[in-house]
């Protein structure tokens, strides 16, 4: 008999965040005054919610296998939802590559870590240090993108995207260091 799948708040909220999605791309294309507000505000509340079920899991003892597969899904999709909107929004070569190197590093190292996985050495590419300033610098840096406009004297596009390119170049470090954790196993294979 199939197993059924227990949901908790910490994975209601990542749901909300999968659910956030459609939400985000609809307002990102209207066109009223305030609509880079509520974009950024949309984004942060996603970030928001991404640090909120981890806590909520670990604090109420409501982790699930489900969740942390969900988890990491919520926040890549909604992050290569924003990148992608961003190009279209900033169509910079700068943006583009940036957004290439982040989004294309998601997907090879989700592939690592599945076929680590597979072949039971897992462990070798568990989040590393680097990994969380990267995300740290990427989330601040599309929480200013999406904003766009000077706040005050505060440049908002230009520290964001100096951001961008620090959480790119972060985003290649980080795969480097986790393809030189799996290098052994790749060697054998």
């Amino acid at each position: 008999m199939p197993r059924t799948i227990r949901l908790n708040v910490p994975t209601w909220l990542t749901l909300m965040r999968i659910a956030l999605i459609p939400v985000f791309v609809g307002v990102f294309f209207l066109s009223f005054n305030g609509v880079n507000l509520v974009c950024t505000a949309l984004f942060g509340l996603a970030a928001l919610t991404d640090w909120l079920d981890g806590y909520l899991a670990r604090r109420l003892n409501q982790t699930s296998a489900f969740g942390a597969f969900l988890d990491p899904v919520a926040d890549k999709l909604m992050v290569a939802t924003a990148l992608v909107l961003l190009v279209q929004a900033i169509p910079t070569p700068l943006m583009a590559v940036a957004a290439a190197i982040i989004i294309g590093r998601e997907i090879a190292i989700s592939a690592l870590r599945e076929w680590m996985a597979h072949i039971g050495n897992h462990g070798r590419v568990a989040v590393s240090q680097v990994g969380k300033f990267k995300t740290t610098a990427q989330m601040m840096a599309v929480l200013l993108l999406l904003y766009r406009e000077p706040l005050w004297l505060f440049p908002t596009l230009e520290i964001g995207m100096g951001l961008l390119v620090v959480a790119a170049v972060l985003t290649l470090w980080s795969m480097v260091h986790y393809l030189l954790a799996a290098w052994p196993a790749l060697k054998q294979g």
